[in-house]
């Protein structure tokens, strides 16, 4: 009997994939791995202590979260982003990433909007919640940013305006590193209240803020926003899995309990020590602070060097804001790139890993149509901890991965196959 037929097409996340082919190349050849997005930096020798410490811990704590854990996160919540997070509304997950898709799978019908580029997760999650997916084409002009007047003219034409609208936006933003101003967000704002819809605001990188200035949407939009954040970025604790949701007041009453459905019937809780030690992040110490600070400092640096490398070889790239992606777009090359056979991003990406051994994602993995010639680059192939410590004289030679890997590119480029024919 055949099975074929009713198996969901959902296939292996991009991001992990490219993670475990740069892994198997780079056995055999030197691999420029901007491809998996990955806190370089190691988490905080104080917050790894509590692990170590609390390792013995085996109980199950409550499915909503360890209290103390959701205290710790909501007064850091008011105090970096002015808001009112309530510990009472503070769901942990294992990851920002299932507490994004329990949100979807507590509605049995809804349209989710993304805005293309995106990241990978969304669209995938959104079809396994059995919901119908739409999408809004940011530009490089943008920045890749949604606009108000985007935003309004989809609303304006939904094919089924009945059906719950749940738009899930990513800033600073993977893939693209930019972000949203506060004249931006409050803008942005209004259309969402006219229309009544539902915001997941991915708040993930909102920590690395280059110039620590990120405004969350609750902030202009607060009956709306369900914000989503974690350990994952900021504090370097990707595989430690832990995220955090915080459900509007205007919300909580229905949609709260339906969260903590979907959480006993999946991840239950997790993990005791990993809970404890994330407090310990949360209530953000002097060394955690200045580890922040640091890391803030040390990507905005390396994103702007590797943005202006780019741009200098007519590859249109955007200065980071956040986080530690790039968006290039190889547009300017693409009659060159066309007469060597390259006309999708998935063919560029892959005579790139090839002939020049750099490890990009193709915006189709972002939802960008095939044929526009972008990519996204994560600028993470360096020594985070060595980095922490650094003068700036020694970050040079720390830098050195990236800015060789941005060298195979040029030099890719300009080779002699790329002619025009």
């Amino acid at each position: 009997m055949s099975i074929d037929a009713y198996l969901r097409p959902i296939n292996h996340s991009e991001t992990l994939l490219i993670n475990e082919l740069s892994d198997q190349l780079a056995a055999s050849r030197q691999v420029y791995r901007f491809g998996f997005g990955q806190s370089p930096f190691p988490v905080p020798a104080g917050v790894t202590e509590v692990l170590r410490q609390q390792a013995h811990e085996k109980a199950y704590l409550p499915v909503q979260g360890w209290k103390p854990l959701r205290e710790a996160v909501a007064a850091f919540h008011r105090q970096q982003d002015a808001v009112d997070w309530q510990p009472e509304r503070v769901l942990v997950g294992p990851g920002s990433k299932l507490l994004i898709y329990a949100v979807m799978a507590a509605f049995t019908q809804a349209e989710v909007l993304l805005v293309s580029p995106s990241w990978v997760s969304y669209e995938p999650q959104a079809k396994l919640a059995g919901h119908k997916v739409s999408r809004v084409q940011a530009d490089a002009a943008s920045e890749w940013r949604l606009t108000p007047a985007m935003l309004e003219a989809f609303c304006e034409t939904r094919e089924n305006p009945e059906l719950p609208l749940l738009l899930v936006l990513n800033y600073p933003g993977n893939p693209s590193g930019t972000t949203y101003s506060e004249e931006q967000l409050r803008e942005l704002a209004a259309v969402m209240r006219r229309y009544g819809v539902l915001v997941i605001s991915d708040e993930i990188y909102g920590m690395l803020h280059h110039r620590g200035e990120h405004r969350s949407l609750a902030r202009y939009y607060p009956e709306g926003t369900l914000v989503t954040g974690g350990l994952s970025k900021w504090c370097g604790a990707g595989g430690w899995r832990l995220g955090v949701l915080h459900v509007p007041e205007a919300l909580s009453d229905n949609l709260l309990p339906r969260l903590l459905g979907v959480a006993s019937e999946t991840w239950s809780c997790v993990a005791a020590p990993v809970q404890q030690a994330a407090a310990e992040a949360y209530r953000f110490g002097p060394e955690v602070e200045h580890y922040v600070q640091r890391e803030r400092q040390i990507l905005s640096q390396l994103g702007q060097q590797a943005a202006d490398r780019l741009n200098q070889v007519g590859v249109l790239t955007a200065s980071p804001e956040g986080g530690f992606y790039l968006f290039p777009d190889f547009g300017h090359w693409r009659k060159r790139l066309e007469a060597s056979g390259i006309s999708t991003s998935n063919q560029l990406c892959s005579r790139l890993l090839e002939e020049a051994g750099v490890a990009l994602l193709p915006g189709t993995a972002f939802g960008m149509p095939e044929q526009e010639l972008v990519a996204r680059l994560s600028y993470v192939n360096f020594d985070g901890a060595a980095a922490l410590q650094a003068t700036e004289a020694e970050l040079v030679e720390i830098f050195k991965p990236v800015m060789d890997g941005l060298e195979a590119i040029a030099s890719w480029l300009s080779e002699s196959n790329l002619a025009v024919a």
